[in-house]
């Protein structure tokens, strides 16, 4: 196996204990406990990562004229108006 980056971790106590443990009765070193976990955090993030939820026009034609969601104040100068 290939050595990657030495790095230091803080993990919660409980954390590193129950990984020390998994490791003890798997016979395996606690680094390849927490890269498995890691790997499977890491697949299941790429697994479920979602398409950016787009607006739609509720019962009208779109935004009004002028008005920028990407500019709050605008938004707000707009809905004080009303």
């Amino acid at each position: 196996m290939l050595r990657g980056m030495r790095t230091t971790l803080d993990l919660d106590d409980d954390v590193l204990r129950r990984a020390e443990e998994v490791a003890a009765r798997s016979g395996r070193i606690l680094i390849s406990i927490i890269e498995d976990a890691l790997r499977e955090a890491l697949s299941r993030n790429e697994q479920t990562a979602v398409e950016p939820h787009r607006l739609r026009p509720f019962n009208g034609s779109g935004l009004q004229a002028g008005i920028d969601l990407g500019d709050s104040a605008s938004l707000f100068r707009s809905m004080d108006q009303r």
